[in-house]
């Protein structure tokens, strides 16, 4: 990534963020750091889990593994609004969107561009 570019994602407002095929956060921004509350360092390595409410735990990952193994979703170029949770166990609401990344044929995971919704809901 060009430094420009990568100036770009990690000073962005919105959270920007790259989950593997297995959940693991391999990119987290200044966005998703002011809007879930944990460090990129704390973030980095560890699962989605950390802002995921448990009850949505499972239909999350059945729906993550269905997307991986098609390679569609139903939200193509629309905006999910769904809870999160933050470091501190706080509630919220985000919209955001997904993008599939592949890897030498084989779609390897999602990167997503977050926003904090709460106020709006």
């Amino acid at each position: 990534m060009t430094d420009f570019l990568r100036q770009m994602a990690e000073k962005a407002d919105d959270g920007i963020m790259y989950a593997d095929e297995n959940g693991i956060i391999r990119y987290w921004n200044d966005g998703c750091e002011r809007i879930f509350g944990f460090s990129h360092f704390e973030a980095l390595g560890g699962s989605l889990n950390i802002i995921i409410p448990e009850k949505h735990r499972d239909r999350h990952w059945k729906g993550w593994a269905k997307v991986l193994e098609t390679g569609e979703t139903a939200y193509h170029g629309k905006m999910l609004k769904v809870p999160a949770i933050k470091k501190d166990g706080e509630k919220l609401i985000i919209e955001f969107s997904i993008q599939i990344i592949q890897e030498h044929g084989k779609n390897a995971g999602f990167t997503a561009i977050v926003r904090d919704v709460t106020p709006r809901s």
